[in-house]
């Protein structure tokens, strides 16, 4: 597979934002540069929602594969953020220095005290807990990220065993995965990107966990007894009447990716079929879990 890196400078106060958007879109890493120093900091797809740098002018490279247009994804997200797209250049990045970057990167996390994420090239630092063996980089969701860890340890906290799990925008299949480990009967994984679902299958094979995947495009006849979102603030608003529909009276939501400023507006869209307990919080972002009532 080819590999693109587009170099670019703007000012440090978007890129924050423009980063976010650039891996929803399909970026594989951003890094960070200041533009008048030198110092550099490297961003991954789990490190999404990272404010700026106290730079004044950033140098951002952007590794994207060839073959999903990195011109246009970079248009794209300027467009999203609402920022003129900056001039840029191309290089051409081979193979085995994008394998090595990336593994440079991902390292195992502990979510709690027997889970763990390990990537597949390292060993379990705790065989004994729940290793959950992942390959970053193709999807979101590597648990690096705060709201990854929240959706786990909410996951930890309320499986008891048998439940029917749905994981709405999968990314890495880490949530739906997570959930067949800890005692869940089922879990389905859905998303609209088919390289998500690809490397989300990928990931159920290596772990030797059952997790059916489906494109978001389809209808879903499901009712779930856990319905979980790893999303964002204005997807989860959009979504609302569709995932509370797919969870059963009496069922449980679990909704993340919410920054904690943005709490209220996503409350309020699931009111008042759904009663929300108090949200865990970490490092700025919350998850919201509660039952359906309606």
């Amino acid at each position: 597979m080819a590999f693109t890196a587009l170099i670019l400078e703007l000012e440090a106060e978007k890129a924050g934002r423009l980063t976010d958007a650039l891996l929803d879109l399909g970026a594989l890493s951003v890094t960070w540069d200041d533009a008048d120093v030198g110092n550099s900091k490297a961003i991954g797809p789990s490190d999404k929602g990272l404010g700026a740098e106290p730079w004044s002018r950033l140098k951002l490279t952007v590794l994207m594969r060839e073959q999903d247009d990195p011109g246009a994804i970079l248009a794209r997200a300027c467009g999203a953020v609402g920022i003129t797209t900056p001039a840029h250049e191309s290089l051409a990045v081979a193979d085995d220095d994008w394998v090595a970057r990336s593994r440079e990167q991902f390292t195992p996390v502990q979510v709690s005290e027997r889970l763990w994420i390990v990537p597949s090239w390292h060993s379990p630092p705790d065989p004994n807990a729940i290793n959950l063996m992942l390959d970053p980089g193709l999807a979101f969701g590597t648990g690096s990220h705060p709201s990854t860890r929240l959706g786990l340890q909410w996951l930890e906290r309320n499986i008891a065993g048998g439940e029917t799990v749905l994981d709405y925008g999968c990314g890495s299949g880490i949530l739906a995965i997570a959930a067949v480990k800890l005692g869940a009967r089922r879990a389905v994984g859905v998303d609209i990107d088919p390289l998500a679902l690809a490397a989300a299958r990928k990931n159920a094979e290596r772990n030797g966990v059952a997790v059916e995947f489906f494109d978001g495009g389809r209808p879903l006849e499901l009712a779930a007894d856990i319905v979980i979102a790893n999303i964002l603030a204005n997807p989860l608003i959009v979504l609302a009447p569709l995932l509370t529909s797919h969870c059963t009276r009496g069922g449980r939501i679990a909704l993340a990716g919410i920054l904690t400023s943005q709490e209220n507006d996503v409350r309020s869209c699931y009111t008042p079929n759904v009663s929300f307990g108090p949200a865990a919080s970490a490092e700025g972002w919350i998850c919201l879990s509660g039952v359906r009532l309606h």
